[in-house]
């Protein structure tokens, strides 16, 4: 179970930093053209497309079992310190309160985004069939 919590979070960093990358792009240069919603549908199968190759590559490369349970708290991990980052830098780098963080869920395309990361965290488990451990 400790290999499903490291990977998870290695899953997390190397998501995170291709999201984060992704997300400026979104925000300077697809937003202002085509509005919130087109950029997060162009942005989500993006991201998506790279988290499940990250998440093979991850998993076959620390060789986490194909169990239920382990890839699903890999991905637990990874959510869960996802949305602690994104809390976190959405009050102290971007200003907004911790109430106003969550409000923001209320808009589609912040809803379409949320539908997407459990999508992500649901990944390592959706590979099990496919894995060879």
């Amino acid at each position: 179970m400790n290999n499903s919590i490291r990977v998870g979070f290695l899953y997390f960093v190397a998501v995170f930093a291709i999201g984060f990358l992704l997300g400026t792009l979104r925000v300077l240069v697809l937003i202002p053209k085509l509005g919130e919603l087109v950029s997060t549908f162009i942005e989500l199968p993006i991201l998506l497309s790279a988290a499940w190759l990250i998440s093979d590559f991850l998993t076959t490369q620390f060789n986490v079992p194909s169990q239920w349970w382990v890839r699903l708290n890999m991905g637990i991990v990874a959510f869960g310190v996802l949305m602690a980052a994104e809390l976190g830098l959405s009050v102290w780098l971007f200003g907004s309160t911790v109430q106003g963080h969550f409000a923001a869920y209320q808009s589609l395309p912040k809803t379409i985004g949320l539908a997407g990361q459990a999508v992500f965290a649901l990944i390592p488990l959706l590979q099990m069939g496919k894995s060879k451990n």
